[in-house]
């Protein structure tokens, strides 16, 4: 279950695949420039490099923060 509710009459949140840029593993939100949005999850994982910190990942947003920031929460690591 997501942090933040999906409305099924819009488009601007939704769940995606994507690659994650993440120094440690341990945070569960991530600001827009460390998500890069993919098409599938395959292309998820060819895209990932674990030596760069790179991890596939299901992710939910963007979503706007108070500081005003756009955010993407994080559903599940793909590895």
């Amino acid at each position: 279950m997501s942090r933040i509710p999906i409305d099924p009459d819009s488009d601007v949140v939704e769940e995606h695949f994507a690659v994650v840029y993440a120094p440690r593993r341990h945070r569960d939100r991530f600001p827009e420039n460390c998500v890069e949005v993919v098409s599938t999850e395959e292309e998820a994982r060819a895209k990932a490099e674990l030596s760069d910190k790179s991890y596939a990942a299901k992710v939910v947003g963007p979503s706007r923060s108070s500081e005003g920031l756009r955010l993407f929460y994080l559903e599940q690591w793909l590895d």
